[in-house]
């Protein structure tokens, strides 16, 4: 890669690690569901006028929009919401990839290599230790959200891959058209349009660059240039830049939330981010039925490789919220938007 293009892929993954800290303020401003909801609205509008018509059928744009959209992000923010720490979402959510090679081996008959399999039986024990250290500091069930929220990541990642899209940018634009409506329907059911209302009214120009934040830097721009990277350069080469994520995550975390990072929770994050690894980039067995009821097996790539952590992917415990709900404010804490 020149160097100004591996420049661009620690940018992507510098502002996609900085998400995850922008979320953690947003939800200051907005209920969960709201909050996912206006970050899609934003990344699709203007946007959907000058992309163009999708490069792919409707039916994978929808099932996309909906796995990824409203379920995924539904569960990240709602969890997040309820007590889970920016830096340490941005290291769970890692596990998609081990998730994504399983459902690939399930839907796609993909069946993984032996290496594959080391790297995913690292990556649960990296999630193990992660659970430990959250059980001790802070609500399980926020924990147990993100983990579902990756595993609807890892769906994604499987029905991404069945599509093909040739034009990431395009694709992602087109899917946030998607969870819109599912998402403003399901927060003036669960979180009230009183609430819904108030945090709109209250309103500021905080508020609002953390939706531009969100919306456009991380989704438009970061999926735009990881898309750009992809088709120049070979996915083993781009994708190795997402194991930066968690480490601009959690790093941001402690530097602007003052998220501290216990002995338990880096080991958590040497074995994930290990795992991962093996698990994202050894070479897989494909296994297809042949008509004579033979099998035939070739190397493939990760399904993984090319997928983006969200965006959204988008990480010392900080004090443990509690709560699964929080009062819209006008003030932001003392720190810029994640």
């Amino acid at each position: 890669m020149r160097p100004a293009h591996v420049c661009l892929a620690v940018l992507v993954a510098a502002v996609w690690g900085v998400n995850f800290v922008v979320i953690e303020v947003g939800l200051d401003h907005f209920p969960p569901l709201l909050f996912s909801a206006l970050r899609f609205l934003v990344a699709a509008l203007p946007a959907v006028f000058f992309v163009g018509r999708p490069k792919v059928a409707w039916k994978w744009v929808v099932a996309v929009g909906l796995v990824l959209g409203v379920v995924k992000f539904g569960l990240l923010f709602i969890g997040m919401d309820a007590g889970m720490p920016a830096g340490l979402s941005s290291l769970v959510l890692q596990i998609q990839a081990v998730f994504t090679a399983l459902f690939a081996f399930v839907a796609l008959g993909e069946r993984p290599g032996r290496v594959r399999v080391t790297g995913m039986v690292i990556a649960l024990a990296g999630i193990a230790v992660a659970a430990v250290d959250e059980g001790e500091t802070g609500p399980l069930t926020a924990f147990a959200l993100l983990i579902g929220a990756a595993a609807c990541w890892g769906v994604s990642n499987v029905l991404t891959r069945k599509a093909s899209p040739p034009d990431a940018l395009n694709f992602m634009v087109w899917v946030s058209t998607v969870p819109v409506l599912p998402l403003l329907g399901l927060s003036l059911l669960w979180e009230g349009p009183s609430r819904d209302l108030a945090a709109l009214r209250s309103l500021d120009w905080s508020g609002a660059g953390i939706i531009v934040y969100v919306a456009w830097i991380t989704t438009v721009f970061g999926f735009g240039a990881w898309g750009y990277l992809l088709r120049r350069h070979p996915a083993s080469t781009v994708a190795p830049f997402s194991l930066l994520v968690p480490v601009f995550g959690m790093s941001g975390a402690a530097l602007v939330l003052g998220e501290s990072v216990s002995a338990l929770r880096w080991c958590a994050a040497a074995l994930l981010v290990g795992g991962v690894a093996l698990t994202s980039f050894s070479k897989g067995t494909t296994v297809t039925s042949a008509k004579g009821g033979g099998v035939s097996r070739s190397g493939t790539r990760g399904v993984t490789g090319s997928h983006a952590p969200g965006r959204g992917v988008e990480p010392a415990a900080l004090p443990a919220r509690t709560t699964a709900s929080r009062t819209p404010s006008t003030a932001s804490r003392p720190s810029p938007p994640r």
